[in-house]
């Protein structure tokens, strides 16, 4: 059996951990959606060095505010550190959770042990519709989730396979081919919104193809840190 939950733990049903670095221009219209939820949430927000007003700004609209050394796998597993709930969701500072997420997660005793939402890319374009439904059904094929999907995991299974690996990349397919033995993941219809800029920087077709390729060398075993170098 595990360790019985602490009286705020049993309040708060979710920690939401944000990695962050240099956010400034959007984080208060990132956290601000989640203010009406605290209390029954709890908002971690993980800063990898900023140098600009990120931290200034989210410092009132978050309960924990903690610096670790940059690197997403980094920042959320020392946000994951100091998480109060039974729950962990990890969102990025450019995606928006459905409004009725919290209503979402599975009950204390489901089965469930991780998850993620669908993806909506934002602006869109008919091509960017196609890459999100391709990412939404290639994760329910395969049980391999991304950040852009804004994974949640029971706290102590996340503890239990020991966090994200500390890599500068891929570290979300790490993390889904250690929780894919304990079931497969909870795939929401409901979908998140998440920006689109990547792709309007580099050219919708041109990630699609560098995306790809990435994850086609990280399963042929190429050195995460080579990779890195790429993307």
């Amino acid at each position: 059996m595990g360790r019985p939950l602490s009286r705020l733990e049993a309040r708060l049903k979710l920690s939401i951990i944000m990695p962050v670095r240099n956010e400034a221009a959007g984080i208060v219209d990132a956290l601000t959606p989640l203010q009406p939820l605290r209390g029954e949430l709890e908002l971690i927000l993980v800063d990898g060095g900023s140098s600009d007003d990120t931290v200034a700004l989210a410092a009132p609209l978050v309960d924990q505010l903690i610096q670790s050394a940059p690197g997403r796998a980094t920042q959320m597993n020392a946000g994951a550190a100091i998480a109060q709930s039974e729950w962990l969701l990890f969102l990025h500072a450019d995606t928006q959770l459905p409004t009725n997420f919290l209503e979402l997660l599975p009950a204390a005793d489901a089965a469930s042990q991780w998850g993620r939402f669908d993806v909506r890319l934002s602006p869109s374009s008919p091509m960017l519709r196609v890459v999100a439904w391709m990412m939404n059904w290639r994760s329910r094929l395969t049980g391999v989730c991304t950040g852009d999907q804004a994974i949640f995991v029971r706290r102590a299974l996340f503890e239990q396979v020991g966090g994200y690996a500390p890599i500068p990349l891929m570290e979300d397919i790490e993390l889904s081919k250690r929780l894919r033995p304990h079931g497969r993941p909870l795939c929401l219809h409901e979908r998140l919104t998440t920006s689109s800029r990547r792709w309007q920087q580099n050219g919708t077709l041109r990630t699609i193809v560098l995306m790809w390729w990435l994850r086609w060398r990280y399963w042929r075993g190429a050195p995460v840190e080579k990779l890195a170098q790429r993307y």
